[in-house]
């Protein structure tokens, strides 16, 4: 059995480091990569590997704070790692429930394998194509928004067969980058968030073996398997979000400083600190609905880990803007560190899904209509 891991600690001394290369990268469009060299030298890739499999033993509570604490230094750091985190997270509480996984499991400790994930922008009607061959199938496909993607070394994707009984089916599985016909495009040229390498992969006629499908679905209709991503994927990417834009609060109070008898400064600070107080609970509330993977999937659990994700990108938002306006017009330069971390938060808006469909989803439910 392996060392259990300080995780939040590990993530607390690594983040000045990370503050220090966060602009350039930036500025310069550049992936995080020596950030992920510092998280991999300290065993993050494998901390939420339970011990008895030769991990860190860390539990989703943990790694939402190490996640967050890592973004106090770089947002897209953290990010970045919590795709991967949460992928690992999803496998751990399968596992806990009974799937057969323990192998990649054991890998990720053994070897700080380092996974990406397309199912933010799959989620439930994927994309690409499974073709039925011999053995298995071969796979054609574009991915989009796969995080961490320079450094990747097992990409966590998926794409529809068509079954003749059964219909479009969507298949889940791993694919090695550095398998013949997977390639990482150096597209990712972005609003912010520019230190992700969230780079399109394309899949070019690769085998994937019939024992490799991890999870069959239809496409187009909810699937218990989502239940189980979206309870414990969220709290640990909005925890990102979270700390991120709790990194703007100490500049924006240092900024504010010279005016704290304004009025309306001291208004502009209290409505800034209301909405990170609103996000704070958002996110907490998301993380007890995980309850440390001991729940069961359901729908009406996964419609609330919806509703407090809307309400803690609201929070985040709301922060930031409020943290602008305590700046005033030095929030306008990049010195300042605000107007980054502004740009940051903003892909909180675009995981699956945008506001206006979580309400919709939301809705269906408590209407007892089908999800989707």
């Amino acid at each position: 059995m392996s060392t259990r891991i300080d995780v939040v600690a590990i993530a607390r001394e690594l983040a000045p480091g990370f503050a220090e290369r966060a602009a350039a990268c930036d500025q310069t469009d550049a992936f995080v990569a020596e950030s992920y060299a510092d998280l991999k030298k300290r065993k993050l890739f494998s901390a939420g590997v339970p011990l008895e499999l030769g991990g860190g033993g860390a539990t989703h509570r943990e790694l939402c704070a190490m996640l967050r604490e890592i973004a106090h230094g770089c947002a897209s750091s953290a990010l970045a790692f919590s795709m991967h985190t949460h992928l690992v997270a999803t496998t751990v509480c399968r596992w806990k429930h009974g799937a057969t996984v323990e192998a990649l499991l054991r890998r990720i400790a053994a070897e700080e394998l380092v996974l990406v994930s397309t199912g933010g922008s799959d989620f439930v009607d994927s994309s690409g194509t499974a073709e039925k061959v011999d053995g298995g199938y071969r796979i054609n496909a574009r991915k989009i928004f796969c995080s961490g993607a320079p450094a990747g070394q097992l990409l966590m994707t998926s794409a529809i067969a068509e079954d003749p009984q059964a219909g479009p089916t969507v298949l889940h599985f791993g694919v090695p980058f550095n398998a013949n016909g997977v390639k990482v495009h150096d597209n990712w040229r972005t609003l912010g968030m520019r230190g992700t390498g969230s780079d399109d992969v394309t899949i070019e006629g690769v085998f994937v073996p019939e024992a490799s499908i991890g999870v069959r679905r239809p496409r187009g209709k909810w699937h218990i398997f989502w239940d189980v991503v979206s309870t414990v994927a969220w709290p640990l990417v909005y925890s990102a979000y979270l700390g991120a834009a709790e990194a703007a609060r100490p500049i924006a109070l240092r900024q504010a400083a010279r005016r704290r008898d304004d009025p309306t400064v001291q208004q502009l600070v209290g409505e800034m600190d209301a909405q990170y107080a609103a996000a704070r609970l958002a996110v907490e509330a998301m993380i007890a609905l995980a309850n440390d993977y001991d729940f069961e999937p359901a729908l009406d659990r996964t419609r609330e880990a919806y509703l407090y994700k809307g309400l803690a990108t609201r929070g985040v938002l709301g922060a930031m803007e409020r943290a602008l306006e305590v700046c005033g017009g030095s929030s306008y330069f990049r010195a300042n560190g605000i107007e980054r971390l502004f740009r940051d938060v903003q892909g909180a808006r675009f995981h699956p899904w945008p506001e206006h469909k979580q309400h919709a989803f939301a809705g269906r439910i408590a209407l007892g209509v089908d999800p989707v």
